[in-house]
């Protein structure tokens, strides 16, 4: 199991993991990164998140990959 964190960004904020998440291997860790997506996509606010990226960094700080929301919440139509 590692510890990992789910850092969110864009150009104008970032929102810090302080708690992050046991995971299994990196398949674990992408499915709970789009979990989070989700999770603050679907809250009800006026944010638009088409240009926030998600970071997966290990318990070292180590940027382990990133998921742009685009790839998770698709084009809009």
């Amino acid at each position: 199991m590692t510890h990992v964190y789910f850092h969110c960004s864009n150009n104008r904020q970032m929102l810090v993991d302080r708690c992050g998440a046991l995971v299994g291997d990196l398949t674990e860790a992408r499915d709970h990164a789009a979990c989070v997506v989700r999770s603050l996509t679907t809250a009800r606010n006026l944010e638009d998140w088409r240009d926030w990226i998600l970071h997966v960094n290990d318990d070292l700080g180590d940027e382990l990959f990133v998921v742009p929301f685009v790839f998770v919440l698709g084009k809009p139509h």
